[in-house]
């Protein structure tokens, strides 16, 4: 008995050690941006203890034997967030044997090389700022579930990662399928069609660990109708869970909209009365918005890259102006020889910048508008106390000049430095 209680009085004392000495880091930031208000702070240290920020401010004291790292030439600023990704493809480039389709993708690769796929992806990804992000699916059967327990458990580089599992769909989801080979589609998909499929879809997700439910709205010609969503954005609700609606044509995404969706992703044809909508209804828009390049990927004519792009500029523009809430989300599942997933990811903003939207707001749906919708802004997306230390760091003021955020050069996530420093 006497063994025991010392063991036992040993055990406690160490974990109090432990506790106690948890590594603490005081980062000088020469600038620091709060991407809520737009405005930007001089000389301030942020105390991190642990994975979380201890204390903000310009009077706030350096412990002793705290490491310091020295950003007092550069601008800091929260970690960025991707709404819309898909760690679990890599079609083409330098990194796969083929480009070909999505279905074909879908078809040739294992579970294993999909989840490597993941991994490369999401450490590309944060050593780009990128420390949260959504996975909405076309992940296999449940890589993107895999992957956040493998970064979230330190066994991998990644950031923090809400995932969808299996996009629940109408039959054939986003393809067409053959009647011999009418499954061919899973498990990218989960089809429903009834109330009961569509229960049973999303309590499964629930199940093998989605934290968000992802359905597509309208590839096919028979659409899910406002009351389908309504349904799904309820049953949903009961898990705890947001839904986001892929949506590619007017009729789609003014279903969604109308049903309360947290999020439309695309909405590519969306006129100025569906997006008028999409604002009353509070619904986000994701807009996943290419650039020319990401385009010519899915080896279009460039002349038809150029008229999707023009259509994205102009869509995106009359979002910001009609005031419905953006955020930042890429869609891409490519790669190219002389880009990372996270190099290509920050390319997109250019778009935002073509569609006149001014720097503050681009960082709003970069950081804010993004943790807000999911469902993370009490933990992430702010430089403050109490928050995750998801930390990044750029040479110039992204709300004086965004593209700085291409050469971001120091990345903190959870309190442990994954590039740059001292």
């Amino acid at each position: 008995m006497k063994r025991f209680l010392c063991l036992a009085v040993f055990v406690f004392v160490l974990s109090v050690a432990t506790i106690s000495a948890q590594q603490v880091t005081a980062i000088k930031a020469g600038k620091l941006v709060v991407p809520e208000t737009g405005t930007t702070l001089t000389n301030q240290i942020i105390l991190v203890e642990g994975a979380r920020i201890k204390a903000v401010g310009a009077d706030v004291q350096i412990p002793a034997g705290a490491t310091v790292v020295d950003l007092s030439r550069q601008t800091v600023l929260p970690g960025l967030f991707d709404c819309h990704t898909h760690m679990a493809f890599l079609i083409g480039g330098r990194r796969t044997r083929e480009r070909g389709s999505l279905f074909f993708y879908d078809l040739t690769h294992t579970n294993a090389e999909r989840a490597i796929h993941g991994v490369v992806n999401s450490r590309d990804m944060l050593a780009s700022g990128f420390t949260t992000i959504r996975d909405v699916g076309n992940d296999a059967n449940y890589v993107s579930t895999d992957l956040r327990r493998a970064i979230d458990q330190g066994l991998i580089p990644g950031p923090t990662i809400i995932n969808s599992g299996r996009i629940i769909a109408p039959f054939g989801g986003q393809y067409q399928l053959q009647p011999e080979r009418r499954h061919l589609g899973e498990p990218e998909y989960f089809y429903a069609d009834t109330r009961d499929e569509m229960r049973k879809a999303i309590r499964e997700n629930a199940h093998f660990g989605a934290r968000v439910i992802k359905i597509v709205v309208d590839d096919q010609p028979y659409i899910y109708s406002v009351e389908d969503i309504k349904y799904m954005v309820a049953e949903a609700a009961t898990a705890g869970l947001k839904l986001a609606a892929h949506c590619v044509t007017e009729q789609g995404a003014r279903n969604a909209a109308e049903a309360g969706v947290a999020s439309i992703e695309h909405g590519f044809e969306m006129s100025d009365e569906a997006l008028a909508l999409a604002k009353k209804n509070n619904v986000v828009l994701v807009s996943t918005d290419f650039n020319e390049k990401a385009w010519l990927a899915y080896d279009i004519p460039p002349e038809i890259a150029k008229r999707f792009y023009d259509r994205s500029v102009d869509r995106l523009r009359r979002a910001h102006k009609l005031g419905v809430t953006l955020a930042f989300g890429s869609d891409l599942i490519f790669s190219a020889p002389d880009e990372t997933r996270g190099t290509w990811t920050m390319s997109l903003v250019d778009v935002f910048v073509a569609a006149g939207i001014p720097p503050a707001d681009i960082l709003r749906a970069l950081i804010p508008n993004a943790a807000r919708l999911l469902g993370v802004e009490r933990a992430r997306g702010a430089i403050s106390a109490g928050q995750f230390a998801d930390i990044i760091a750029t040479p110039e003021n992204p709300l004086d000049q965004i593209s700085t955020l291409k050469k971001v050069s120091f990345v903190m996530k959870n309190g442990k430095v994954f590039k740059g420093g001292n």
